[in-house]
Parts: C-alpha cells; sequence; structure tokens
C-alpha cells in the first residue's frame, strides 16, 4: 500500500520528514494521509476515488519551501 492513512505515527514521520506528500481533504484541517507522490500513488487516490463514487479526481499540489508537497484532493469545479 502506497498511501498511508493519517494517524498519530503517520503524522510523526510526516513531521520527520518521511513523506513527500501530504493529503488533505477540502475543509478538512486533518490530513487524510500521506505518501511519496509516485505514479502509483496517484493510481491508488483515483481507485479509491472510484470506489467511493467520484468518477473524475481533482489533485490541487502546493509546493512547500521544503521540497515536500500538500496535495488536496477534490471533485473538478
Amino acid at each position: 500500500m502506497a498511501i498511508h492513512p493519517y494517524s498519530n505515527a503517520t503524522q510523526t514521520r510526516w513531521n520527520r520528514g518521511e513523506f513527500r506528500v501530504q493529503l488533505n481533504l477540502p475543509n478538512n484541517s486533518r490530513p487524510m494521509g500521506f505518501c511519496d507522490g509516485t505514479a502509483d500513488d496517484v493510481a491508488e487516490l483515483e481507485a479509491m476515488a472510484e470506489n467511493e463514487g467520484v468518477h473524475e479526481l481533482a489533485i490541487q499540489k502546493k509546493l512547500l519551501k521544503t521540497g515536500r508537497e500538500i496535495w488536496t484532493l477534490g471533485q473538478p469545479a
């Protein structure tokens, strides 16, 4: 599994710089999870969205000064 769901342990790993990408959902203050931002991660996110009835996934990417990214997942406008 490439997507690591949010937990205290995965938040700590993000804080230490062990993950490259934090995954957020709109209007949710807590991250959904973390990943490394690979093509496999994107494919897994798309499959998860489709399983939940979302046929097209929009990923808004924000690059941080550290080189890591925050991806906000949602549906296209």
